[in-house]
């Protein structure tokens, strides 16, 4: 990833800052942090739509694993996605771009940037997301192709993930205003989740409205009624 491109983004963003704790308080929170009493409240939280409290108790969550754990833990780095979930649930999404971009630069360090791991496509794709939020499409764009490709190479062609990704590129390319392009993206994701996941499967489902949309975006009213009646 081209960092310091991706960097300029969010040159103005306010990032949280993480205060330092007392090394006395080690033992209270080390006992604290692997009940993941607090992690479980904050997800609670989330899930009841309560995001602004759900930010404030996972800042609190990965204050506690940087100090017991150490920064580059996969707890901690957990903590630091699900704090900028909780952020982009707010519409903080120049914040969540950029705490995105931090966990995916540490998960990187880490593992390595060709490393199969989930959680770093997952950040790379969260990351895509948060641009597209905030209106960047070509980079939105980038990001998805880049995490396509990862996913390709580690996960398969036909894998769930594989296919969101092919899914995600066919959305940022029409709002770039790339009709045909994002029309044959629509169309290879729809033939492949035909294939994998079946005609009555949700995705599948979704693929066919999204061509239809991007048919319709180019005034070809014939194969738009065809795609409707196909998802009868």
């Amino acid at each position: 990833i081209d960092y310091l491109a991706v960097n300029k983004l969010f040159s103005n963003t306010q990032i949280p800052q993480f205060t330092t704790f007392n090394a006395s308080a080690r033992p209270v929170l080390q006992e604290v942090t692997y009940k993941d009493g607090v992690s479980s409240t904050a997800t609670g939280l989330r899930l009841q739509g309560k995001h602004a409290e759900a930010e404030a108790m996972h800042l609190q969550t990965l204050q506690l694993r940087e100090t017991v754990l150490g920064k580059d833990h996969p707890d901690t780095l957990t903590s630091m996605n699900n704090l900028a979930i909780a952020l982009d649930k707010q519409g903080k999404y120049a914040e969540a771009g950029a705490m995105h971009l931090q966990t995916l630069k540490l998960r990187e360090t880490v593992l390595g940037k060709d490393h199969p791991d989930p959680d770093t496509l997952a950040s790379m794709n969260n990351l895509a997301i948060a641009l597209d939020k905030q209106g960047k499409y070509a980079e939105a764009g980038a990001m998805h192709l880049q995490t396509l490709k990862l996913r390709e190479t580690m996960l398969g062609m036909d894998h769930p993930d594989t296919l969101a990704s092919m899914n995600n590129l066919a959305i940022a390319l029409d709002k770039q205003g790339k009709r045909a392009e994002a029309e044959a993206m629509h169309r290879l994701t729809l033939k492949l989740r035909e294939t994998v996941l079946g005609m009555d499967h949700p995705d599948t489902l979704a693929s066919i409205n999204n061509l239809a949309i991007a048919l319709d975006k180019q005034g070809k009213r014939a194969e738009v009624e065809a795609m409707h009646k196909r998802a009868l």
